[in-house]
């Protein structure tokens, strides 16, 4: 299949608000939190004090000298300003490249020397509790978004100054730098330009128009690092739809915000819908008004799919699930439905984007990839990233020619042309079958898990590392009735839910946990 050329301008970040602004300046933007830099603006503001607040701080970035081109470091305390100051960032042509508050002061010094003397946007508890003293010296100038520290200077000195006006880049210029999830070691930096960032904009804009057509409230929890936000900002924005972007994910809290603002629909990341869950069940109903839920970085649980289908009170309410990667962007689209449950085929993660993304399955060993014997799973799309900042050599080991990338997972396509996802590459256990399966069926016929991953034991067995809710013991012969069926497995694990290593997207990083649980074991 031949990709669709369309003609693509490129992703304009640092004109987002702006551009929203001027067609729905009344339109508003709702928070949980308050903004480190602009906490007189309150919880709730409109689009246009926003776009304001970028012009503002893009302004104040060109007085501390940052210049077109320039690589503007944003590692602070989690919030929504993260992503205002990678809008202001571009909106002087600078490259703003985003790191996670959830990374150690290590991996940042790391990814500070491979972004090569950046301006750093950062605060004084990240100066002072997470980086190395070294740190600093790797970047220049360092800005404070709040605080103070010797090694920096704090961005309110210069607040009042005169304003600049935008800078237009070219589209195939690097317009943003993210990192990957982590999962398996230090993260890379994927550079995105304009251009590849407007081709991911397209299919999810496809995947959104025709479930929402009218104006719904829209509810975000999304990593402020991760690239996704953007494209869902600029749907969102551009269309005129309020937006209520959320930090905290416990559920009980934002039971209390979804049960006042009513979200039509719901943008998150899969494990952060697997914890709302126990929303299905408050009397409140905060998910009564829901008509589309959005996941866009791994495959769904059956049993989450299903609960909160059940908990909207609209009439034909859409999961739709997303799957792609950091690199490449949306990839594959899936819808379930009340109609459609996804209890018989959860690991079939949809079909490519017409005209705009395209996958293949490629055999491991010779033989057709097929449920039993998985290929690797490769994409294209016009939304792949240009680079690995500083590793171009890892870049292209991942290209093929035709400009097919490899996912990194394996799984098969049916005769239909849907693809399955059975497994990670770094995660198959030889002789089990899809992980991944085993984990649905396991939710689907235990209540009380919360979370439960299979990774390789030191002898190479599949053990269960098992997370429940509110942490009660686990009922160990509902757990041997569950399991009876399925491939042999060591006795399961339990551990807490908050113990589990985590990526800024809430994936677990099961090498890491696979390389702790050895540890403990003695291994």
């Amino acid at each position: 299949m031949l990709l669709q050329r369309i003609g693509n301008r490129g992703i304009r970040l640092g004109t987002l608000f702006e551009r929203a602004a001027a067609r729905h300046p009344a339109n508003v933007l709702i928070l949980d939190h308050d903004l480190d830099i602009a906490p007189h603006l309150g919880r709730r503001a409109t689009v246009a004090e926003v776009a304001d607040l970028v012009d503002d701080f893009a302004s104040r970035l060109w007085a501390a000298r940052v210049r077109p081109g320039d690589r503007v470091v944003v590692y602070k305390s989690d919030g929504f300003d993260i992503t205002l100051l990678a809008c202001a960032a571009a909106r002087i042509g600078a490259v703003p490249v985003l790191l996670s508050p959830k990374l150690d002061g290590a991996t940042v010094k790391e990814l500070l020397r491979r972004t090569d003397r950046p301006c750093l946007v950062t605060d004084q508890a990240k100066l002072e509790q997470e980086l190395p003293a070294s740190a600093a010296g790797l970047a220049s100038p360092v800005l404070l978004v709040s605080g103070s520290h010797p090694s920096g200077t704090p961005l309110a000195e210069f607040a009042g100054v005169e304003r600049v006006a935008p800078v237009t880049m070219p589209p195939e210029h690097p317009t943003l730098i993210t990192h990957t999830s982590g999962t398996t070691g230090i993260p890379k930096l994927a550079v995105h330009t304009g251009r590849t960032l407007q081709a991911r904009y397209r299919p999810q804009a496809a995947a959104v128009n025709p479930v929402v057509p009218r104006r719904e409230t829209i509810a975000i929890h999304v990593s402020f690092v991760h690239s996704r936000l953007f494209t869902a900002l600029a749907i969102a924005l551009l269309r005129g739809f309020p937006m209520v972007v959320l930090a905290d994910s416990d559920p009980a809290h934002v039971a209390d915000v979804f049960a006042a603002l009513r979200p039509g629909v719901i943008e998150a990341h899969p494990n952060s819908f697997m914890k709302w869950e126990a929303l299905a069940e408050d009397p409140r109903r905060p998910l009564s008004n829901v008509k589309l839920y959005s996941s866009t970085f791994d495959a769904l649980h059956p049993r989450t799919v299903r609960r909160l289908l059940a908990a909207t009170g609209r009439r034909a309410p859409v999961f739709g699930q997303l799957y792609g990667q950091s690199e490449i962007g949306p990839a594959v689209v899936r819808s379930f439905s009340r109609r459609r449950p996804p209890d018989a085929d959860g690991r079939c993660v949809g079909m490519p984007f017409p005209g705009m993304t395209d996958v293949r399955v490629v055999s491991r060993d010779g033989r057709p990839p097929s449920a039993d014997n998985p290929g690797f799973i490769e994409v294209r799309s016009d939304g792949r990233i240009v680079t690995y900042l500083g590793e171009q050599e890892r870049y292209d080991k991942q290209l093929s020619e035709g400009g097919w990338w490899r996912m990194g997972d394996v799984g098969y396509r049916t005769k239909w042309g849907c693809l399955h996802l059975l497994d990670r590459e770094v995660d198959v256990i030889e002789g089990f079958g899809s992980t991944l399966a085993a984990e649905d069926k396991l939710f689907a016929r235990l209540e009380e898990l919360a979370e439960v991953i299979i990774i390789p034991g030191p002898d190479g067995t599949a053990v269960p590392v098992v997370c429940t809710k509110d942490d009660v013991p686990l009922d160990r012969r509902a757990w041997r009735a569950a399991v009876a069926d399925l491939p042999p497995m060591a006795d399961p694990v339990q551990w807490r839910l908050a113990d589990l290593p985590q990526t800024a997207t809430t994936k677990i990083k099961r090498l890491e946990l696979a390389r702790v649980l050895t540890a403990r074991q003695g291994g």
